[in-house]
């Protein structure tokens, strides 16, 4: 069975998916994993990241991106069957044959407001509607694609399944929350995430909590028509990661200093932080801004940077979040 993992912060700007980019090409690269992206940010950087422009536009316009999921659900999309594994796009990214992504749209986010409005949502023939029932299937939409194994096989055919997640606490992001074995949050090291990661820590526990309550009170549904076999009733922490720390003289910046020695005396909190640390480097923009992640810098790029050993940072990085996965 696939480890299915969320990329998650309420904070913008932290490094989300850049980390998402990077650990998936990562575990592909150095562990010959297959692995799946599925993008639920309706800004869709990390689709146009791995498709192109181009490739991302046409995804979208052949209505092959994670919101076909949620257009069925709200009665948009035409047929009397959820979308398939049509909408996965096998190996966008050259040298990666074995990643795919699921890839997001813009229309995410007005599918949103409707999953947010609408207690009205569309059911199969066999399916008795209810309020508790519109709610459990709005927030498990993506655990019901993925248990229809027998088109979709999501769980039988990678090895990892890592959703890169809006900067909220959405409806989408809580479909991948409850989709997910455990969840990784990337942070600056600022004085604000010190109460933001715990009060988001909380926060998708009463997810977590929600849905299994909702699960209780919507007893009716067939099992196997309700991502039960999927849906993950306790996602775990799995990761706290250190991103974009600003150089000063001889080391990092004084206040990155501070809060990175509090964060590590912090014992909730110094227990899932993920070594190594990721400096600020603009090798990781000029890679991301060619389409490829560090590993495939050329040395000639790298030649005279003081962070030029990034590549090796990732993917030491990538190893340690690994095996926190794997023992989830």
């Amino acid at each position: 069975m696939a480890k299915r993992i969320s990329i998650i912060n309420f904070k913008g700007g932290v490094g989300k998916t850049t980390l998402a980019f990077h650990l998936a090409t990562g575990l592909e690269r150095f562990y010959a994993a297959n692995v799946l992206l599925v993008d639920v940010d309706h800004q869709s950087s990390l689709s146009v990241l791995c498709m192109g422009d181009e490739g991302w536009k046409s995804a979208v316009g052949e209505k092959r991106t994670v919101a076909e999921i949620f257009e069925w659900l709200v009665g948009n999309r035409s047929g009397s069957s959820r979308p398939s594994d049509e909408i996965i796009i096998k190996g966008p990214l050259p040298g990666y044959p074995r990643l795919d992504i699921i890839p997001s749209s813009l229309a995410l986010d007005d599918l949103e407001i409707q999953l947010t409005t609408s207690q009205e949502i569309r059911l199969t023939s066999d399916e008795m509607g209810s309020g508790f029932t519109a709610d459990w299937d709005k927030r498990t939409s993506i655990c019901r694609w993925i248990e229809g194994t027998r088109r979709t096989r999501v769980d039988d055919e990678y090895d990892y399944v890592i959703f890169d997640c809006p900067p909220a606490t959405k409806i989408v992001s809580q479909n991948a929350i409850a989709a997910s074995h455990g969840y990784i949050v990337p942070v600056i090291p600022e004085a604000v995430m010190q109460r933001g990661v715990p009060h988001l820590v909380n926060l998708i526990g009463f997810i977590d909590r929600m849905i299994c309550r909702q699960s209780l009170r919507s007893p009716q549904l067939p099992r196997e028509r309700r991502g039960r076999n999927v849906w993950v009733r306790n996602t775990k922490f799995a990761g706290l990661v250190v991103t974009s720390i600003k150089s000063g003289a001889g080391g990092y910046t004084k206040s990155h200093t501070t809060n990175i020695t509090q964060l590590q005396e912090d014992g909730d909190l110094g227990r899932h932080l993920v070594r190594p640390f990721i400096t600020e480097t603009t090798l990781v923009d000029d890679a991301q801004g060619d389409g490829v992640p560090v590993y495939d810098l050329s040395e000639s790029a790298k030649h005279d940077l003081r962070d030029g050993d990034i590549d090796r940072t990732y993917e030491e990085l990538v190893d340690n979040i690994k095996s926190r996965i794997d023992n989830l």
